[in-house]
C-alpha cells in the first residue's frame, strides 16, 4: 500500500504542492494581513484560487489526465471542500488551545499555516484515490 502512495505521482504532487502552497500562502496572508479580511475569508480565498491552480497543474502534470469530465471536476470540488472543512475544522481549535495566551492575530496566522499542512496531506490522498482514480487504474 505504501508503495502505491509514495511513487512518482507523490513526488510530482509534492512539487505542485510547493508551488501551490507558495501561491496560496501569499494570497491568504495578503488577504488577512494587508486587506484585513477575517480568518475564514482569507483561508477560503487561498483555497479558491489555489484549487484552480492545483486542478490545472495536477490534471496535466501529476496525473496526466487527458480527459476533462464533469465527474472529475465535481469530484475535485467535493475533495477540496471536504479537505478544507477537515483541515480548518481541526487546525483553528487546536491552535487556539495550544496558543491560548497569544494574540488572536498570531493564533489565526498559525492556524492558517497548520491548516495548510493538514490540508495538503488530505488533498493528496483525495486527488490520488478519488478525483483522478480512473487515470491511476489505466
Amino acid at each position: 500500500m505504501l508503495q502505491k502512495i509514495f511513487d512518482k505521482t507523490f513526488w510530482k504532487f509534492m512539487l505542485v504542492g510547493v508551488a501551490n502552497t507558495l501561491f496560496g500562502t501569499a494570497v491568504m496572508f495578503l488577504f488577512y494581513n494587508l486587506f484585513h479580511f477575517d480568518y475564514w475569508v482569507s483561508s477560503a480565498a487561498n483555497y479558491v484560487f489555489g484549487s484552480i491552480l492545483s486542478y490545472i497543474l495536477n490534471r496535466f502534470f501529476t496525473f496526466k489526465s487527458k480527459t476533462a469530465t464533469k465527474k472529475t471536476l465535481w469530484r475535485f470540488v467535493a475533495n477540496i471542500s471536504l479537505c478544507y472543512l477537515c483541515a480548518y475544522g481541526v487546525a483553528k481549535p487546536l491552535v487556539r488551545w495550544m496558543f491560548s495566551s497569544a494574540t488572536p492575530a498570531f493564533q489565526d496566522n498559525v492556524a492558517m499555516l497548520a491548516g495548510m499542512c493538514f490540508f495538503m496531506g488530505l488533498n493528496y490522498l483525495g486527488q490520488r484515490f478519488f478525483v483522478f482514480r480512473e487515470q491511476q487504474e489505466k
